[in-house]
């Protein structure tokens, strides 16, 4: 019987230090922006805002791709970042879901030379950041942004160079 205990007892502590090493290291373990986006962040999410999401979340593997997912915080270093360009991309079908998007692409678009819109089947509305080369940078999902949002994060966040095409 106590030979059954130690045994049980030994394996325990092993179960639980290999459990915690593996949690410590999946969470430093970053995914690619595609995983990300499949999982549904954006990669925008800064690594304090999956604390506190963990505040209300229960899921803990939903906390720890969050983690996988997010960027450090730093001195505001996220605010100073800025793309040579933009692609939005949106289902032409949905459209009819996103007024505020609809608004943009009519209304305010043309503000934004470097801006091109991509019509692509089942998209959900989001803008793809471009760099220097036209290589995709970041995606952000724009589902549930007004016009305004937009306008602000794209007068922020894309460089007001012309675009010649």
């Amino acid at each position: 019987m106590w030979r059954k205990t130690l045994y049980y007892g030994v394996l325990m502590v092993v179960l639980i230090s290999s459990a915690s090493s593996l949690i410590v290291s999946s969470s430093k373990d970053q995914l690619s922006p595609k995983q990300c986006e499949d999982l549904g962040f954006t990669g925008l999410a800064l690594c304090s805002d999956c604390n506190t999401f963990a505040e209300y979340v229960k899921d803990q593997e939903l906390i720890s791709d969050c983690k996988k997912c997010c960027t450090e915080d730093s001195d505001d270093s996220t605010s100073k970042i800025t793309y040579s360009g933009a692609i939005l991309e949106v289902c032409m079908r949905k459209l009819v879901f996103y007024p505020e998007i609809v608004g943009f692409i009519e209304e305010e678009k043309d503000k934004f030379p470097t801006v091109k819109i991509q019509y692509l089947f089942n998209s959900p509305p989001k803008l793809i950041m471009l760099d220097d080369e036209g290589q995709h940078k970041e995606t952000i999902r724009i589902d549930n942004w007004k016009r305004e949002h937009i306008l602000q994060f794209l007068q922020k966040k894309v460089q007001p160079n012309s675009a010649s095409s």
